[in-house]
């Protein structure tokens, strides 16, 4: 069985930073062709935020977080971060990984993905 595990979330003030991170643990090898983040903020649907093949170094990000957050992963630790700059209280949202099989790229679906975590509190203050 896989399981995603993210941590890393918390309270930060508008404009500075916050690393959130999942951790993939169960048959990962072979299994991922690409990992994801969504938010689901208060009041809305769930979201697509970036994504980053599992092979190689492609990455794409959702308008509203391009240039201020930054996919990256480790390939030996099963572990992709999201590194978030510049937050806005509009960031305020639990942030979800997300693991899927190769397909197409980027994936911005939710319906894409196959494997979620259990999600971390990130909160932006005013």
């Amino acid at each position: 069985q896989v399981q995603l595990v993210e941590s890393g979330g918390g309270l930060v003030q508008a404009g500075g930073s916050l690393r959130v991170s999942c951790t993939a643990s169960g048959h990962t090898f072979g299994t991922f062709g690409k990992m994801g983040w969504f938010r689901h903020g208060p009041g809305k649907a769930r979201e697509f935020v970036a994504v980053i093949k599992w092979s190689g170094i492609n990455t794409y990000y959702d308008d509203s977080v391009r240039g201020r957050f930054t996919i990256s992963k480790d390939n030996a630790k099963n572990t992709v971060y999201l590194q978030m700059r510049s937050l806005k209280p509009e960031d305020t949202a639990v942030y979800y990984c997300a693991a899927a099989g190769p397909g197409i790229w980027p994936g911005t679906q939710l319906s894409a993905y196959n494997y979620w975590g259990q999600g971390t509190q990130v909160t932006v203050s005013s």
